[in-house]
């Protein structure tokens, strides 16, 4: 029974949101597969996406970036804490190579942490990274180009391949991409039964807030209210408004809300941008100034969904009507095929030495 040993960033859910439909597919295909996940991401979250059986172990992690909000960088600490995090690299390398030995792992899939690829490099098992952005390019943006980002750059560049995801950087650095396209779960459209659970009138739009898996929160509270339109935001936020409800409350989940809904409120993120994208669902995501992956982001967006940006001051104050209904006047896009699942779970499977068929 061959075991994929998969790393998944707790930077946020769009990591998650790209490698869940590959497990997935890869375990209708292959049910003898064994799957290890390491992360830091919350269990419930992670069962919420992966729908095939997998054990799941702590990890350190990846550092990303240190943040203060889903759209502040904290530069200087990150710099901080990527030189500790390499202050003893060697030792820290041989300790992972341990690690992936005694699991028995046969392969390792990191999205998109360098150490696991790392030490699977040192211990001579099959590795290969998948993401849209990879903690290199993040890292010579913010903290410089350094001794620290040629070891970054090294185990990207010495694993078997990486994977890299539409949309995404351009990664023109690293010499082993392996383009492929878009990856999303995409849910039901249940908008009628959404509808009657809230006793909502045919003229109520709903609008769903979500600004990815780092803690942070929109100042609803100070927002005017706009006629006709209902949020529905996620129950830590706290939010108490009698036109917001509960995510948690409604007997559905995060993809169908999704597909179910009038727009989504966002950051531009990878899950949110291309799973809105597949559901037909339109997007206002608030500027992420600075933020290498999001101009790839912004333009496949443009190209190939309903979208508006606004001005971060003006996403704070809720002054959002105009954009929201200009969103709504826009004729719909054509619905896109994540046609990325399958490549990528067909580059796996061939690299497990196992029938993609």
């Amino acid at each position: 029974m061959p075991h994929l040993v998969v790393s998944i960033s707790g930077h946020g859910f769009g990591h998650v949101a790209q490698t869940a439909p590959i497990l997935n597919l890869l375990h209708e295909r292959m049910p003898q597969l064994r799957l290890t996940v390491r992360s830091a991401v919350p269990p419930m979250h992670l069962k919420s996406r992966i729908k095939a059986p997998f054990q799941q172990l702590g990890s350190e992690g990846d550092i990303g970036m240190m943040m203060s909000s889903a759209l502040d960088v904290r530069a200087e600490e990150s710099r901080d804490a990527y030189r500790a995090f390499h202050a003893d690299w060697d030792a820290r390398v041989a300790d992972e190579a341990r690690l992936l030995r005694e699991l028995g792992a046969d392969m390792v899939l990191s999205n998109v942490g360098y150490l696991a690829l790392a030490g699977a490099q040192r211990a001579g098992i099959a590795n290969a990274a998948l993401c849209s952005l990879n903690w290199f390019d993040i890292y010579r943006h913010y903290c410089g180009d350094d001794a620290i980002a040629a070891q970054i750059r090294g185990c990207y560049a010495g694993a078997d391949a990486f994977l890299r995801t539409t949309p995404g950087m351009a990664m023109d650095t690293l010499p082993n991409l392996v383009p492929v396209g878009p990856i999303a779960a995409i849910g039901h459209d249940r908008r009628d039964d959404l509808r009657r659970h809230l006793r909502l009138s045919r003229d109520e739009r709903l609008v769903l807030v979500s600004m990815g898996g780092i803690a942070s929160r929109l100042p609803m509270e100070g927002w005017p209210h706009i006629d006709g339109v209902r949020w529905l935001v996620q129950d830590s936020w706290q939010v108490r408004r009698s036109d917001a409800v509960v995510l948690e409350s409604l007997p559905m989940g995060f993809d169908d809300l999704l597909a179910s809904c009038d727009a989504l409120l966002c950051k531009p993120g990878y899950g949110s941008f291309v799973e809105a994208a597949c559901s037909g669902t339109p997007v206002l995501f608030v500027s992420r100034e600075g933020w290498p992956e999001a101009p790839p982001l912004v333009e496949w967006l443009g190209r190939h969904g309903v979208c508006r940006e606004v001005p971060r001051r003006q996403m704070e104050s809720g002054d959002i009507a105009d954009a929201l209904f200009g969103l709504w006047s826009a004729p719909a896009a054509m619905l896109l095929q994540p046609d990325g699942t399958a490549q990528a779970a067909d580059w796996i499977s061939q690299r497990l030495s196992l029938s993609g068929d």
